[in-house]
């Protein structure tokens, strides 16, 4: 085989797995197009704290390397965290700001490891919260200031009884 004709198969070849990644994604998209997060903080919310945070991503409840394509919480971002009295803003860079009201959150804490990403042992915090009534999701955050030990108390203390008390043992540390 000539030189220039193992180029040209190695080319094929990474054309055909970059296709085969931008088909595979298309079709996450699509298949999870019904999953929305809420938007818009509502009036009167006092904002307890801010904290810089990195969105990592958002997957099934207890399922960790299953990622999900909810929008706007599709890709990668940093951004803030703001916690209030009602609930959670995520104000991520170039999406608007998505935010989980306390009725909507059913578990916060630690976790290690999430699609693309592994930390050092708790790490990432975890949101476990409804994305409708029959649909729970975890979105992992990455706290880049700050303790997060107080922010989970912080977020801990914002979900409801009835959905804390229901909320399955996950294993996760801290």
């Amino acid at each position: 085989m000539s030189r220039e004709l193992a180029i040209a198969v190695m080319i094929a070849v990474a054309v055909l797995m970059l296709l085969a990644m931008l088909f595979a994604w298309r079709r996450r998209l699509r298949r999870d197009s019904g999953l929305t997060a809420p938007l818009g903080v509502p009036e009167h919310a006092e904002v307890a704290r801010r904290d810089e945070v990195l969105y990592v991503s958002t997957t099934r409840h207890d399922q960790p390397l299953e990622r999900l394509a909810v929008s706007p919480l599709t890709y990668r971002a940093r951004g803030e965290l703001a916690t209030t009295d009602r609930g959670i803003a995520l104000c991520l860079d170039g999406s608007p700001t998505v935010f989980l009201a306390s009725s909507r959150l059913v578990q916060v804490d630690r976790a290690t490891v999430t699609i693309d990403r592994v930390v050092e042992r708790g790490g990432l915090i975890r949101v476990a919260w409804n994305a409708d009534d029959d649909t729970v999701v975890d979105s992992y955050l990455r706290l880049t200031t700050g303790d997060p030990d107080t922010l989970i108390s912080e977020l801990q203390r914002l979900v409801t009884p009835s959905h804390d008390s229901a909320a399955p043992d996950t294993g996760a540390t801290r």
